[in-house]
């Protein structure tokens, strides 16, 4: 079974990374290396995101 394209550009994914301090994680060990609950806390910001951008159209 072939796996899902993500939902999230990479870009935005290291953005967010950068400012909740996980990037060094993900530089030196890979996004397998980021713990639940950060990739957790990286969804809710990016959903946060986007609910800012469509509550500000």
């Amino acid at each position: 079974m072939s796996r899902q394209r993500s939902m999230m550009s990479e870009k935005l994914k290291t953005e967010i990374a950068k400012e909740l301090g996980v990037y060094d994680t993900v530089a030196t060990e890979g996004w397998g290396a980021v713990s639940s609950r950060n990739c957790g806390n990286i969804v809710k910001k990016a959903i946060e995101m986007a609910e800012r951008s469509l509550g500000s159209r």
